[in-house]
């Protein structure tokens, strides 16, 4: 053990160098568009740009909780994809007490579907 600290230090200093030399290259990247680029501003240019629309108005404007629900229930699917997908390629090496857990999670994702469906939260209008 008496070489620990040098062993393991040089390997720091490798990672900080590269660190550095990363960092050096980006900053002279982004000064050297700093420099180089054209700047006259106008305006027009100045202007916030929001797809194309002129901005009109105070910008507030208020969103629907809609919205964050189906966000919401999509990240809950895509969680429920995360697990199931990689369980039903080797779910026959792991036995059936997994298969017993896997329907207990698919239905307590179904019963969320289920409630949802029956609260009005999937329809649109």
């Amino acid at each position: 053990m008496s070489g620990y600290p040098g062993e393991y230090g040089s390997a720091y200093v490798i990672v900080l160098a590269v660190a550095l030399v990363g960092a050096g290259l980006a900053a002279g990247m982004l000064g050297a568009n700093r420099f180089l680029r054209p700047s006259r501003p106008t305006h027009q240019k100045l202007l916030t740009y929001e797809s194309g629309v002129d901005p009109v108005g105070d910008g507030w404007a208020q969103v629907h909780v809609r919205y964050y629900v189906y966000a919401y229930l999509y990240v809950v699917f895509a969680v429920d994809a995360v697990f199931l997908f990689p369980w039903a390629t080797v779910f026959v090496a792991i036995g059936w007490v997994s298969v017993v857990e896997m329907a207990i999670f698919v239905a307590f994702i179904a019963v969320g579907l289920v409630y949802a469906w029956r609260t009005g939260v999937l329809t649109w209008t």
